[in-house]
């Protein structure tokens, strides 16, 4: 079970039941295809759609922090399998495939961008490796974590962080991005990520992540 023993497959939760068109949350009941949480109706994310593999709690959780910070890369081709489920014609569709970037000196730290990881596995396994751009965003400057901030304290934590590799400019004018991230929590990196490519010129911007932090919501 790709380095996950039995007990630890049945606690991990999948996220295969209705769920927000936009930022995956789960919904209470089936609404349809195009159903989105509170959240998302509220306050928009600047993505079009969006999908999960599991919820970040519990073994997937663990599993999360041990790609992250435990060197268990061997985890990215596991997740990818879970993402490109959940996520679908989102894959097929996209002509750029892009992981939410780290700032250099947290890449020469940790030695690998967990995201980066993600997008690669996918890629490979939707043998869509002629569309992955590990390098089409760029971090201006370091930030603090995310961890422990509230909803605003992210966005601020992110804002202005993130811009466009330059030698994607043209390629990535009326492209469908997606965007690749380890784990979605109020989607604030994501936003910003989103931003950047729509100022770029992307047609569609869309997202996949390996786990997403569980909220309720009511349907529209």
């Amino acid at each position: 079970m790709g380095g996950v023993c039995p007990e630890c497959w049945r606690d991990i939760s999948f996220l295969a039941g209705p769920s927000c068109r936009c930022c995956a949350a789960p919904l209470e009941a089936d609404f349809g295809k195009n159903a989105l949480c509170e959240v998302c109706i509220q306050d928009p994310p600047a993505w079009d759609r969006g999908a999960a593999g599991v919820e970040y709690e519990g073994v997937g959780r663990k599993l999360v922090l041990a790609l992250k910070h435990g060197d268990r890369l061997d985890i990215a081709p596991l997740a990818a399998g879970w993402m490109a489920r959940a996520a679908g014609d989102l894959v097929s569709e996209a002509t750029l495939i892009a992981p939410a970037p780290l700032h250099w000196l947290r890449l020469a730290r940790r030695r690998f961008n967990q995201s980066g990881e993600l997008a690669r596995s996918l890629a490979d396994l939707s043998n869509a490796s002629e569309v992955l751009a590990l390098d089409l965003l760029q971090r201006r400057r370091p930030t603090e974590s995310q961890d422990g901030k509230t909803r605003a304290e992210r966005q601020a934590n992110v804002a202005d962080v993130f811009r466009l590799n330059p030698k994607w400019a043209r390629r990535v004018r009326g492209a469908r991005v997606l965007l690749v991230d380890d784990v979605l929590t109020t989607g604030a990196t994501l936003s910003e990520c989103a931003r950047v490519c729509r100022a770029a010129g992307a047609a569609e911007v869309n997202m996949v992540v390996m786990a997403r932090v569980a909220q309720g919501g009511a349907p529209a």
